[in-house]
């Protein structure tokens, strides 16, 4: 199971600007490079990451070949309401991780 690294501020004031940070570890590889003899590495990335506030959609990436291993994602929102930040990423083969926090809005 991949690990994901998420920040997420634990409380916030009703229409406050909020920094979102996520990161999944990953190791990518893109289906270009070639083995020792010459064969294909079949390509394993990330394909789509998504964060949703209370089930509606906050924030999509898609990425592509040339995205980093371990990506990195910060993005702003607006507090309006408490409840709960779900996030998403899935990959080639398989890859899934679902992930969660809870931010309380006064």
């Amino acid at each position: 199971m991949a690990r994901a690294l998420i920040n997420v501020p634990a409380a916030a004031k009703r229409g406050e600007i909020i920094e979102i940070k996520a990161l999944a570890q990953h190791n990518m590889e893109t289906g270009y490079r070639r083995t020792q003899l010459g064969g294909l590495i079949p390509r394993d990335i990330i394909r789509q990451f998504v964060c949703t506030y209370n089930g509606v959609e906050v924030f999509r990436a898609e990425f592509h070949p040339a995205i980093a291993a371990n990506p990195f994602i910060a993005f702003w929102t607006v507090a309006i309401e408490s409840g709960t930040l779900a996030f998403t990423w899935t990959g080639d083969n398989g890859y899934s991780v679902n992930e969660s926090k809870s931010i309380s809005v006064g």
